[in-house]
């Protein structure tokens, strides 16, 4: 183990846990990785210093749990305390909301609409702050935690939870919507695939995609926020895809990730120019946790197997300060998140000048 005071200091840091929900679309829960996690893990290059530590303390009683954090950009942030003991809060315990403006340089305490319930959950998509709390159902807020509105049910609100202004419906196999700020709003013109996965906007596109029984994949653009539809050609991958997702890189650059039916294989890649070019990774590892487009025509890449880079259609391992377990995500403004138990590191700025920042947010 490194004992330099710097690397100890970090330890330190890290000893208060932080637990981050998964920020995305709850209708499509992260797999068990555990048959990836269980693999021995290859000796990967040193992880590297951040920029800038951020150790924040909270008033909160030692006995809670760990937050669930959740970033809707670079600066805006929640945190939710929601268990005691490793069970959920009581009177004794309520569940605590807090939230920052400034990266997490600081958090201030919000009222929590419902602070005694059996399971809380916490989503920040769209810069709402929506809230679970069963079994008396959900809770949005559109002005930062100031004012809630009550939805009862089990399931949250069509709309409310994903990701992006455009969301896809389970509707007749998949439509394509708009969320108004109120409800999703199915658009008039659809994309003409057989089934829809997903969408996400991309720079001027508006991507929609998905995958046959098959695993073959295919997808369709919009130039004009869906007011019309072209069907576009994805090479087939050597390996069937399940889902087939859009994503859109810092830089903006739409990309296609090919999940495999098991989700944790080495996924197909695609890049838009103009038409949809296959993306190579000679090297690659056979099992992954998680993939993003990081601009400049790149992949990160964490898993069992380290942390690293697809570049010019070879995979190469890299020194970033991310471990293998943690899971990469972008949020909407570009920034690239790495959330792990321990911690969650930032990687925030234009491409090529882009700063780390490690995020633990502690009890006082």
């Amino acid at each position: 183990m490194d004992r330099r005071p710097g690397h100890m200091l970090i330890i330190l840091l890290l000893l208060p846990a932080l637990t981050a929900c998964s920020i995305g679309d709850v209708r499509r829960p992260p797999p068990d990785r555990a048959s990836a996690s269980s693999r021995p893990v290859a000796s990967a290059p040193p992880v590297a210093d951040v920029d800038e530590v951020r150790h924040v303390e909270v008033a909160v009683a030692a006995r809670y749990d760990p937050p669930r954090v959740e970033f809707v950009d670079a600066e805006r942030a929640y945190a939710l305390f929601a268990t005691c003991d490793g069970r959920p809060p009581g009177r004794d315990c309520p569940a605590l909301l807090f939230a920052t403006g400034d990266g997490g340089r600081s958090w201030r305490a919000l009222p929590h609409p419902r602070p005694v319930a059996e399971n809380q959950q916490l989503y920040a998509p769209n810069g709402v702050l929506v809230l679970g709390a069963e079994p008396f159902g959900w809770y949005a807020s559109t002005d930062g935690g100031a004012t809630f509105t009550h939805y009862p049910g089990v399931s949250p609100p069509p709309g409310l939870t994903g990701p992006d202004r455009f969301q896809v419906t389970d509707e007749g196999g998949g439509r394509v919507a708009r969320w108004d700020g109120r409800r999703l709003r199915p658009l008039a013109a659809q994309p003409g695939l057989p089934r829809v996965q997903d969408v996400t906007e991309a720079g001027d596109l508006l991507v929609a995609t998905g995958a046959d029984e098959g695993g073959r994949p295919y997808a369709a653009v919009s130039t004009d926020q869906g007011r019309s539809w072209q069907r576009t050609a994805v090479p087939a991958s050597e390996d069937p895809v399940g889902v087939l997702r859009p994503v859109r890189a810092p830089d903006g650059e739409p990309w296609l990730v090919g999940e495999r039916p098991d989700r944790i294989s080495f996924p197909a890649l695609w890049q838009w120019r103009g038409v949809w070019q296959p993306v190579t990774a000679e090297g690659h590892p056979s099992r992954i946790l998680s993939v993003a487009p990081v601009g400049a025509g790149r992949v990160g890449v964490t898993g069992p197997d380290g942390v690293g880079l697809v570049v010019d259609g070879r995979y190469k391992r890299v020194s970033w300060p991310v471990r293998p377990e943690q899971q990469l995500s972008l949020l909407r403004d570009g920034t690239l998140l790495a959330r792990g138990r321990h911690e969650i590191v930032l990687n925030v700025g234009p491409v090529g000048n882009r700063r780390w920042i490690r995020l633990v947010l502690a009890a006082a």
